[in-house]
């Protein structure tokens, strides 16, 4: 046999071997998003829009439609989060927004979680989900919901009922997407038992008070 042939078939001792390197471990940090974020955030939702019944979009939202979304979101203090990535790629995002446009849904949110593909099953939606609620309750936001599509969504029910969301009604056939008819699951978490509204100085009081001058 040649050297050459044997040398690949050579083995340390298991005390002489070096270390294997690890592969490394899933990293990201949470904040804010800053209007340069919004790009990002577009690609990541359109990719379900077009590929999945998660959402019942069937155009992704424009630029334009997302930069609506951010200043009317920031006016009235409501949190709109991402994910980053340790090289700084945008892989997640989270928002509250109003359930209804009017007063009287001014102090609930319906929640949104969406993640690069890659970024699914890592912890990371359960990580946005939980810094979510901590915002809106900080924002005054009484009542969050979640209202979840498509009969394949038991990994995202599951997620919300382990934050405290309860399921609180199903609605058949609602939408219709690839072809086929599409249900939607409604849950509801309680941040606040008071009777009052939420707290005074939040963007969403400040806007109420603001349209009855």
């Amino acid at each position: 046999m040649l050297e050459e042939e044997y040398a690949p078939r050579r083995r340390l001792p298991p005390h002489l071997r070096p270390s294997p390197v690890p592969e490394p471990g899933f990293a990201f940090s949470l904040r804010e998003a800053r209007a340069a974020d919004l790009p990002h955030v577009r690609e990541i939702f359109g990719h379900y829009v077009e590929n999945s019944a998660i959402t019942l979009a069937e155009k992704p939202k424009t630029l334009q439609e997302w930069r609506r979304t951010f200043a009317y979101l920031q006016r009235l203090g409501l949190p709109f989060l991402v994910a980053e990535s340790p090289s700084q790629q945008i892989i997640g995002f989270a928002l509250g927004e109003p359930w209804q446009q009017r007063a009287g849904g001014r102090y609930t949110v319906e929640v949104s979680i969406y993640l690069r593909p890659a970024s699914t099953g890592k912890g990371l939606g359960r990580a946005l989900l939980t810094e979510l609620i901590t915002r809106c309750r900080a924002a005054g936001v009484r009542e969050m919901l979640a209202v979840i599509a498509d009969r394949r969504a038991e990994g995202s029910i599951r997620l919300h009922e382990s934050a405290g969301f309860a399921e609180i009604g199903r609605m058949g056939r609602v939408g219709f997407k690839f072809d086929r008819w599409l249900g939607t699951v409604l849950l509801q978490k309680r941040l606040s038992e008071a009777d009052g509204p939420g707290p005074q100085r939040t963007g969403l009081a400040r806007l109420l008070r603001g349209r009855r001058r």
